[in-house]
């Protein structure tokens, strides 16, 4: 069974289980209740002991039946759940006579139980709507007939037919026709996009209008929306740290609860002379109100529901360590290409020297350059192609990194790159080249490449990034969210990062660098201001992504390598999700902690209620769900929670 296969069909699994639960936890909790008013009527009416005995257990097991195969099944696997504090409170009631009280205990229990499960589910939907996402079926082109055929079934290289109104069933690349697609669902995106020949298509997204071929570039295993439900669905179960912590002192905290209530139960009695029955009792109590159960329950609550809101949002964290960690940051550095400017570079000046033409400039550089993967090498490639000259491939190539590239033809060979390229290989910049260089880089005219081929220097070639309109305000969403220090990265010249800098109110800049360099730089920062996050397009500058506290991709819809490395991908090109994502990890932290410290609190408070003034078990129960329903609700509000 393919991934996506296996993810959706234990989700409906997992549903449909969760659906047979959802009436008869229910139902059982009425029982409960039934049972209850019918033992208060038996006790009105004088009914005999064995009938009101037979009603007792009856509303013992129908209320506990839940707790109870809880309780069996983290016996199984070593481990004490809070539940078993419950239970054995109840049973302790019973033990002294007390039936009603336990079976109060066990109602408000069970039916706190049913609450959280009903809305806990609301953050598990974000699973179940990304599943219903994706069609079943696909019609394909086969031999120039259309076929229907399950989406298991069709293979990278198969054409597809998409209609208006259609699910796009599989990654792939439009081959004829166009339309405008409503990518919300995954990118957070509202705006539809317009897609034409040549342009990719995510599975998922929706076709509004327009008839298209599309070719399959991914099968349905391997599709963008297949990774990002495994990743929410591998999210929800990573926990972050304060929820690891929590549940390994669920634990321990059970395990003292008994034994100091035992030791309670034992020790009072003949040092204070209090009656065994009575003494029991408030065991029992103690027992209840001493159960952490809002505590263990605070933190998932809050996390769950903000990985299901930034996952609607378009924003993916890959589990709640990286959503707490991300609250920590201080400070974020970006790399400049793709994230503050759009990453189209474009050619902005071909400056021969003299006795060179520009054509020939441009065709060196075009062949030079032709086998290079880089941005600026493809937008050179595009100005050559509009100016009407089409290069041959080099006889060989190499690309220097973070210097420029060298290439060979006809035995000679050229160079284009940045000032250090030439120096690395030993040679010296005419002056008048460095000159226009230095005016050139003054002005902030983007990369300046320098090309020479063979003996002759034939000139300058400068391209240009542009920065995004919006990229100013955007990072002052960021300070507002709390950030503190921005820095830029970028392997740019200094005077053009610096002018960049200046119009963007960036706080450092560091330019000229090499990708080891990012890394250095990634590690000092973190050393001088503490946890620091890094922004890139999750596919270069990887190793600094790594170092970083937090990593961010963005814009990555579609990208394998950013679903693959970073810890947070933003799934739309913009900035500004960069802000939301910070403001969502710090209040969702604000909200962890007053979770935390209001369950606290409470237990806190019912526990030497109990062993002062006392607290009738039936108080005690009330008090501790209502805790435990108040810390789940207040999770809930980061579903509703926006940018």
């Amino acid at each position: 069974m393919s991934t996506y296969s296996q993810i959706r069909t234990e989700a409906r699994t997992a549903w449909s289980f969760k659906l047979s639960d959802s009436w008869l936890e229910p139902l059982f909790v009425v029982l409960t209740l039934l049972g209850i008013g019918v033992d208060l009527l038996l006790v009105q009416i004088g009914a005999t002991d064995a009938l009101q005995l037979t009603v007792h257990l009856f509303t013992y097991v129908v209320g506990g039946y839940y707790a109870v195969r809880s309780i069996i099944a983290a016996l199984r696997e070593r481990t004490i759940e809070v539940d078993l504090l419950m239970v054995l409170a109840a049973m302790g009631a019973a033990y002294v006579n007390a039936w009603t009280e336990g079976a109060i205990l066990l109602f408000l229990f069970s039916l706190s139980n049913v609450l959280q499960n009903y809305a806990m589910e609301r953050t598990r939907k974000a699973i179940s709507a990304l599943l219903e996402l994706r069609p079943d079926t696909v019609t394909a082109r086969r031999d120039e007939t259309l076929v229907e055929l399950p989406v298991e079934e069709v293979q990278p290289g198969e054409v597809v037919v998409l209609r208006p109104g259609d699910r796009v069933p599989l990654d792939g690349t439009i081959l004829r026709g166009s339309g405008n697609f409503d990518e919300s669902a995954l990118t957070g995106e509202s705006m539809p996009v317009q897609k034409s020949e040549g342009m990719l298509v995510l599975a998922g997204t929706l076709n509004q209008n327009g008839a298209l071929d599309v070719l399959v570039t991914k099968s349905a295993n391997e599709s963008t929306l297949a990774r990002i439900i495994g990743m929410v669905s591998e999210a929800q179960a990573r926990k972050a740290r304060t929820q690891s912590f929590l549940d390994r002192f669920e634990q321990w905290y059970a395990l003292g609860v008994i034994v100091a209530v035992a030791l309670f139960i034992a020790i009072v009695p003949p040092l204070f002379g209090v009656r065994f029955a009575d003494n029991f009792y408030n065991g029992m109590v103690l027992l209840t109100v001493a159960s952490p159960c809002a505590l263990v329950i605070s933190v998932p609550a809050a996390l769950l529901s903000a990985i299901a809101n930034a996952a609607r949002h378009g924003v993916l964290f890959k589990g709640g360590a990286h959503l707490e960690e991300l609250s920590r940051v201080k400070v974020i550095a970006f790399d400049k290409t793709g994230t503050l400017t759009h990453a189209r570079p474009e050619v902005t000046d071909v400056l021969p020297r003299p006795g060179v033409s520009a054509a020939e400039l441009l065709a060196a550089v075009a062949r030079a350059e032709m086998q290079s993967e880089h941005p600026i090498a493809r937008a050179i490639l595009v100005y050559a192609e509009e100016q009407g000259v089409q290069p041959e491939e080099p006889e060989q190539f190499e690309a220097v990194t973070g210097m420029g590239v060298r290439a060979s033809w006809h035995g000679v060979e050229t160079l284009v790159g940045a000032p250090r390229l030439f120096s690395h290989l030993g040679l010296t910049l005419p002056d008048e080249l460095q000159a226009e260089f230095d005016r050139l880089g003054d002005e902030g005219r983007g990369t300046v490449l320098l090309v020479r081929r063979g003996a002759l220097w034939l000139g300058i070639v400068t391209v240009m990034d542009r920065e995004r309109p919006d990229a100013a305000e955007k990072l002052l969403e960021l300070r507002k969210a709390g950030i503190e220090r921005i820095v830029m990265l970028t392997g740019d010249n200094a005077r053009v990062a610096e002018a960049l800098g200046r119009r963007l109110g960036i706080d450092e800049v560091y330019a000229g660098l090499l990708p080891e360099d990012k890394l250095r730089i990634i590690g000092e920062l973190g050393a001088k201001y503490g946890p620091t996050a890094m922004v890139g397009d999750g596919i270069n500058d990887a190793p600094a992504l790594a170092a970083a506290s937090s990593s961010i991709a963005m814009g990555a819809a579609g990208t394998d390598a950013a679903l693959e490395t970073a810890d947070i991908v933003l799934m739309r090109d913009d900035l500004g999700a960069i802000a939301y994502a910070v403001g969502l990890s710090k209040h969702t932290q604000r909200v962890v902690w007053q979770n935390i410290i209001f369950s606290l609190s409470v237990v806190l408070v019912l526990v030497v209620l109990t062993l002062t003034v006392g607290v009738k078990l039936p108080m005690g129960v009330v008090g501790h769900e209502g805790s435990t329903i108040l810390v789940v609700l207040n999770g809930l509000r980061l579903l509703v929670r926006r940018g």
